[in-house]
């Protein structure tokens, strides 16, 4: 049975009552040309001519199943995160011994190091929101989607990065000022490309609350030091932002072919992030018990909403719509159901492989968000 009333809550800014979170399954068109890139067959050119077609086609279907905030599925990203942080100033793309550690899987073994001091000018996310942007209309809006500050400062400090970055940045100050200013010219340079709908997704959480990270950490810091610097430093790097730019952030536990990184409830970060983090909405990962229960929303503050990722991106199967609405209800407790929304917990494909599931299987999953969404807050 239905326990949540119809509430007419239509909303027409981002983030929407049915939203989303970025990153779509690759195409298998897509997947050869990036192969055939890799290997020198084809160019470089060539490679952007599929993109932009299959760009084209993603976008589409976006407006079809009816998102109103559209992107590109991250579709020129081999990562959520590291493309970002290649294309700074003073940072490269470097091999190392061992990748990500997820439940049961480990990822390809790359990392963003220093080169030299960094800095934000030019970089490539630029042109790709401007591909996405003249697809907006009155109906839609183009969304970019950047990784955290936090998240770099946490590659830069990586123990295979460490030595490097404190070679070249002896003063942890430094090294977070210099981060925020960087990020502070691409977001200057993105809005004058017209975004007005900013993403940052953060990772660094879901690590803070788990366990098992605190017990790989033996430098005898804490939740409350390692979240405080992380929220000053995305609160730095988005201080005096236009206020007609939308900034929004995204917290998931890790999200690669299907698998999982971390797991926690929210309770000890949330006084942190909740209450001191300046960003319009909370996009928040609650599709599975890993992510405890809704409690620690009461700490949202002031008139941000909350994006309760109930739906799974991971797996092909359907939530059952009852179940969904009694947890929005549950949400509603303790965040008033006006400033409710919902997604599914993560994008599709983080990374260029992608979650195990087809792709119609995911847009029929973003049609179930949309037939949930509208029947709690109405058309």
């Amino acid at each position: 049975m239905m326990t949540v009333a119809n509430k007419e809550g239509v909303r027409t800014e981002t983030p929407f009552r049915f939203d989303n979170v970025g990153s779509f399954l690759r195409p298998q068109k897509l997947k050869e040309a990036r192969g055939a890139f890799a290997k020198g067959n084809i160019s470089e050119q060539d490679l952007k001519a599929v993109e932009d077609e299959t760009i084209k086609d993603l976008i589409q279907k976006q407006k079809e199943v009816g998102l109103k905030a559209i992107t590109d599925g991250e579709f020129r990203r081999s990562w959520w995160h590291l493309d970002f942080m290649w294309g700074l100033q003073g940072v490269e793309k470097k091999g190392i011994s061992k990748g990500y550690q997820f439940k049961g899987e480990e990822t390809r073994p790359e990392t963003a190091a220093l080169t030299g001091k960094i800095s934000g000018e030019n970089h490539p996310f630029v042109e790709h929101f401007k591909f996405v942007q003249q697809f907006a209309d009155d109906e839609v809006i183009a969304r970019q989607t950047i990784p955290a500050p936090a998240q770099f400062l946490a590659e830069l400090q990586r123990p295979e990065n460490v030595e490097t970055t404190n070679k070249l940045y002896s003063n942890q100050d430094e090294l977070v000022e210099d981060i925020a200013l960087a990020y502070r010219s691409v977001i200057q340079d993105l809005y004058e490309a017209g975004c007005r709908n900013l993403q940052v997704d953060d990772c660094t959480w879901g690590m803070l609350v788990d366990e098992n990270y605190w017990a790989s950490r033996h430098d005898g810091s804490n939740v409350e030091e390692i979240g405080t610097l992380y929220v000053n430093l995305n609160n730095k790097a988005i201080e005096n932002h236009p206020e007609d730019l939308i900034i929004t952030t995204h917290v998931c536990r890790g999200n690669y072919h299907s698998k999982w990184a971390s797991s926690g409830a929210y309770d000890a970060i949330a006084k942190i992030l909740f209450a001191q983090e300046k960003v319009r909405a909370y996009y928040l990962e609650f599709d599975t018990e890993r992510a405890g229960g809704f409690e620690s929303l009461v700490n949202v503050n002031d008139d941000k909403l909350v994006v309760l990722g109930l739906f799974s991106s991971k797996l092909p199967e359907l939530e059952d719509k009852d179940n969904i609405k009694q947890r929005i209800e549950e949400a509603s407790k303790y965040v008033p159901i006006e400033r409710l929304c919902v997604s599914p917990q993560c994008g599709f494909a983080s990374t260029e492989e992608g979650n195990i599931l087809t792709e119609e299987q995911q847009w029929d999953k973003l049609r179930l968000v949309r037939e949930v969404a509208e029947e709690v807050w109405g058309k």
